[in-house]
């Protein structure tokens, strides 16, 4: 189920924001400013180059917010949830490796994320008065 049609589902307003350059992520987020709950940052990779803006934005404005990838919330991001970056870049190296030994690669399986992590920053979970059960 996409992220559109769980929001229905669950009675929410769900505005999307696109953001490709700096100008763009101010503007998304200064249009956040009215009254938003949550929110959710894709996992693109340009938002990942932008990773110390984003949480620094997010945290200023006191928005909580999910993340795709873990480096977000070690920084002080509020949550992640996603695949391991290290992960991706470790099966990458293989490949490499198989590749460079010979190996075809449209003989290769296409491989697949085969594990997911949440990451909760408990401290960042304090700071915007957020409760998180032990469990």
């Amino acid at each position: 189920m996409d992220v559109m049609a769980s929001a229905r589902s669950l009675g929410r307003k769900l505005h999307v924001f696109a953001a490709g350059n700096a100008m763009e992520i101010e503007t998304a987020f200064s249009a956040l400013r009215d009254g938003i709950g949550a929110l959710l940052i894709s996992g693109d990779p340009y938002f990942d180059s932008e990773r110390d803006r984003l949480v620094s934005l997010a945290s200023h404005d006191s928005v909580p917010t999910v993340y795709q990838w873990r480096e977000f919330a070690t920084i002080g991001g509020l949550m992640s949830y996603g695949t391991s970056i290290l992960d991706a870049y470790q099966q990458a190296g293989s490949y490499v490796v198989k590749i460079l030994n010979g190996d075809e690669p449209a003989d290769l399986p296409v491989l697949q994320p085969t594990r997911l992590e949440l990451v909760i920053n408990l401290m960042t979970a304090a700071a915007l008065g957020l409760t998180v059960p032990a469990t």
